[in-house]
């Protein structure tokens, strides 16, 4: 970036202009609308008039670009340009319509044109369509944003608070930057402006997109009322549409946008983007080229294929794209950033990180590339793991106190998913593990939010949320970095070519395989749901995932794909599942896949209808299910009300729920003893089987409180309520296998607190397991023990039990260092010593004590051992 004409150089020169000028609002208002035709015609008679404003031109260019007249718009602009030379935004727009004529040279021509005239003139350009159009101007030159926003657009909105421009300016602008929130608020102050302008709906839909896609929703929707033929909004409707797998709507939607312009650049780029998905690739190659007819030099179209093949999770595809992309422009920073993102994805950390960080130097006021390299910081203090072909990556902490069985874990996964799906990775499986969320977020999203994931799966990259970032009702963490290394799994086998809702039907199903207590289950909502609308056909169900209405409906996107997996798998085979992802990766789309494994879509969808209604009616098949609007409706003839049944499941929820809250425990435990006989008592925080067990220990029916719990353990991956009181009674009755079973499945959820290791240990040396009481022992020492001299005495013992004498030298030295007169810890340093003493070549204690002092002579660290009691070092006596 040169200093030979900085921002700040020539804009005091500017202070006091006046804003001036005012649109032609029938012609604008047509533009607006979508009329081109109507407005073009307009503009044309006011310059073969020759009237001198040049904003008639300026529309006339706009209207002739809208509808693909390039090569009529290079003739008007070479007209006008002659006449209004000085014109900043007039040279802007010029630039755009040399490129789209393939005058790539001329078009940085025209860029340097501005720059001298500004150098030459600046007083002179004082009207706000001036200011804005200098500041894009500095823009397209990488000039800091926060100058232009304050020299420029806001200036243009203190002198005239109702010019769109500035406010459309700044929030591209701040889009551009990854800032959403600023984006989001100027908007805010232009719809206020003028609401009937398409632009102000497609920029907020751009805003709200990745915090809040309702709103994003029904800001497109807007746009599109304003303007059906406005192609951004087009154009952004099917890029949503290709996230939900919803391809005939893509296609109907870019159609749109090439009936009125059949030269759209991006356009035929998203056509592109859908003939590979569909696994039509010579198509595609001639789409893309298509794209690039008018403009041979554009990087946007190798970039946009590449980002969209990349947001459907072909990484390898979108980084062959951006390559190519920079190839055409090196310095194009839109596809370094994205290959430095696909790279990451794919586990190449070196070259991703490099990348991401000559973004963060050529453009520092990105928001989202400064979370990125402020994560990459943060990354240098995990440690890595790794055991065969598996790599974890935690915080150095964190895998102290569970790496080992977190590599223990995806081991096994590897291998029993691995063989049932017949794949063999030919990579390592990175797994990333984050103690804090909004850590978790950047390196998964981008951005700060996506507050649902507990982990996502790029392929061979995962990412998760430590038990630490959950708050007191953290997730099993066992099931979810099994349900992501499946989708390792199944994506490899298909090579990233898989809808969603098979991706996510096939973890949660195995979820459920490797432990019942994992993945969904049936509720009484999800009944209900597979009842109604809100079952979405198998052909359709990606796009579930992509909108939910709530986050139950997302929580029922899961369930409903798991429930598919199970239809496929029992009607078909597991063959056939493994024959269909065969195909998937053979490029087939899953409704050719389909067909060819199974039977057609269209069958599909009717059979998995009738399989999910089956097993909605078997769920409490005794029970009533009329909602309290439907018994109202039916009301006797004689006005009196409806009798309600006695087994209504939403009357005996709300029974149950009322005397709960009033602590009416003997009221409560009908309706729920009741839920429970009709099989519809959930096992959900704080659902219908968490009640009764507290109804029970309530009025101290103390067996019926342990079988409820047994039970709820039986179904939930998570519940800490269940397991707590089933430790504490396993240790009153001396069940010992029990308390360590359950001890084993707390850690699954919280391995981070002392609670689980404790009861663990206690446990396993009850029952004389040594070696299973060791790790829980080893971790307990890491966490800030009350008594760090009985923990290493405790260490010690089962160090001797096991036979390694060594570390139980190790350790009864440490936890002598802390109470010299410990009883007990000399007791086993006395037996140590017989031990080892007895051990042929195996040094005495007292030998090797003095090896410790010789050590520390030659400069090595040395035990303590000092038994002066005046010493303020704890002391333990039996």
């Amino acid at each position: 970036m040169t200093n030979v004409f900085g921002v700040g150089a020539f804009v005091l020169l500017w202070l006091g202009a006046n804003s001036l000028g005012l649109g032609q609002e029938s012609a604008d208002d047509q533009w607006m609308r979508g009329d081109y035709d109507a407005a073009m015609q307009l503009a044309q008679a006011e310059v073969d008039r020759g009237v001198w404003n040049e904003k008639w031109p300026k529309l006339l260019i706009q209207c002739q670009l809208a509808r693909g007249k390039f090569p009529e718009a290079l003739a008007t602009y070479t007209d006008a340009v002659d006449r209004y030379s000085q014109s900043l935004s007039l040279r802007l727009l010029g630039r755009e319509v040399l490129l789209l004529n393939n005058q790539s040279e001329l078009a940085e021509k025209e860029a340097d044109q501005i720059f001298n005239i500004l150098q030459q003139s600046s007083s002179r350009f004082t009207s706000p369509d001036s200011l804005v159009a200098a500041g894009k101007y500095f823009v397209l030159r990488g000039e800091d944003p926060r100058q232009v926003l304050t020299l420029f657009y806001d200036r243009v909105r203190q002198a005239d608070p109702k010019h769109m421009g500035a406010y459309l300016a700044t929030a591209e602008l701040a889009i551009e930057k990854g800032d959403f929130l600023v984006a989001s608020q100027t908007l805010s102050l232009a719809e206020a402006v003028d609401d009937s302008d398409p632009r102000v709906g497609y920029l907020q839909a751009l805003a709200w997109a990745s915090s809040d896609s309702a709103k994003a929703s029904i800001a497109l929707k807007k746009s599109l009322s304003l303007n059906p033929r406005y192609s951004p909004s087009l154009l952004l409707a099917a890029d949503n549409a290709i996230d939900g797998e919803r391809f005939d709507d893509a296609a109907s939607a870019i159609g749109q946008v090439l009936e009125t312009n059949p030269h759209v650049w991006s356009a035929w780029s998203y056509l592109a983007v859908l003939a590979h998905l569909r696994g039509q690739y010579e198509i595609e190659q001639l789409m893309r080229a298509a794209a690039l007819s008018g403009w041979t030099t554009n990087p946007g179209v190798d970039h946009l294929i590449g980002r969209k093949l990349s947001d459907n999770y072909r990484f390898e595809v979108g980084a062959a794209y951006q390559r190519r992309a920079l190839e055409m422009d090196s310095s194009y920073l839109p596809a370094v950033y994205q290959l430095s993102q696909d790279l990451l994805r794919l586990g190449d950390d070196a070259i991703g990180w490099e990348l991401a960080s000559q973004v963060a130097k050529s453009d520092p006021y990105n928001v989202v590339v400064h979370n990125l390299m402020t994560l990459s910081d943060r990354l240098k203090g995990f440690t890595t793991i790794e055991r065969e072909g598996v790599v974890a990556r935690m915080d150095a902490r964190e895998a102290e106190l569970y790496g080992e069985r977190v590599l223990t874990l995806l081991v096994d996964a590897k291998k029993v998913l691995c063989q049932k799906y017949e794949v063999t990775p030919h990579a390592p499986i990175v797994v990333e593990i984050y103690p804090e969320q909004k850590d978790f977020a950047i390196r998964t999203f981008g951005l700060p939010g996506g507050a649902g994931f507990l982990g996502v799966c790029f392929g061979r990259v995962i990412t998760a949320n430590s038990p630490a970032s959950q708050g007191s009702t953290p997730s099993n963490w066992e099931s979810v970095l099994w349900h992501e290394f499946c989708h390792a799994v199944t994506l490899e086998k298909t090579h990233n070519r898989m809808p969603r809702w098979l991706s996510e039907g096939i973890s949660v199903f195995e979820e459920s395989k490797r432990d019942p207590s994992w993945g969904q289950s049936m509720t009484p909502l999800f009944r209900e749901m597979l009842l109604d609308e809100d079952l979405t056909p198998v052909s359709r169900l990606s796009s579930s995932f992509l909108n939910p209405a709530s986050p139950t409906h997302l929580q029922f996107a899961y369930f409903e794909a798991s429930l598919v997996v199970e239809f496929l798998v029992s009607e078909y085979g597991m063959n056939a599942l493994n024959e269909l992802l065969v195909q998937l990766g053979n490029g087939l789309s899953i409704h050719d896949a389909l067909g060819r494994a199974m039977r057609p879509i269209e069958v599909i969808d009717e059979q998995f209808l009738q399989f999910a209604k089956q097993r909605a009616e078997d769920f409490g098949k005794a029970a009533d299910w009329s909602r309290p609007a439907e018994m109202d409706m039916a009301t006797k003839q004689d006005g009196s009300p409806p009798i309600v049944p006695a087994d209504n499941v939403w009357n005996l929820l709300a029974d149950a729920d009322s005397s709960m809250k009033a602590s009416q425990w003997s009221v409560a435990r009908a309706p729920l003893e009741r839920l429970l006989e009709l099989g519809v008592a959930v096992s959900d925080r704080d659902g219908a089987m968490e009640q009764l067990a507290r109804v029970y220990r309530e009025i101290g029916e103390t067996e019926k409180e342990k079988e409820i719990l047994k039970s709820i353990n039986q179904k939930s991956s998570d519940s800490l309520f269940a397991l707590s009181r089933l430790i504490a009674m396993a240790r009153n009755s001396e069940e010992w296998e029990a308390m360590l079973e359950y001890s084993n499945k707390w850690l699954a959820i919280q391995p981070l607190q002392p609670e689980g290791h404790e009861t663990f240990v206690e446990a396993a040396t009850k029952l004389g397991r040594p070696g299973e009481a060791i790790k829980s022992l080893l971790v307990l020492s890491k966490l800030g023990p009350v008594d760090p001299a009985g923990l290493d005495y405790r260490i010690a013992q089962v160090q001797f039990e096991l036979g390694d004498y060594r570390l139980a030298k190790k350790h009864l030295l440490q936890c002598l260092e802390l109470a010299p007169r410990y009883r007990d810890a000399h007791r086993l340093l006395l037996k140590l010593q017989d031990n080892t003493s007895e051990t042929a070549g195996t040094p005495s204690i007292d030998a090797a004590l003095n090896n410790e002092a010789d050590k520390d002579q030659a400069g090595e660290a040395k035990p303590v051992e000092n038994s002066d009691s005046s010493l303020p070092l704890k002391e333990q006596d039996p």
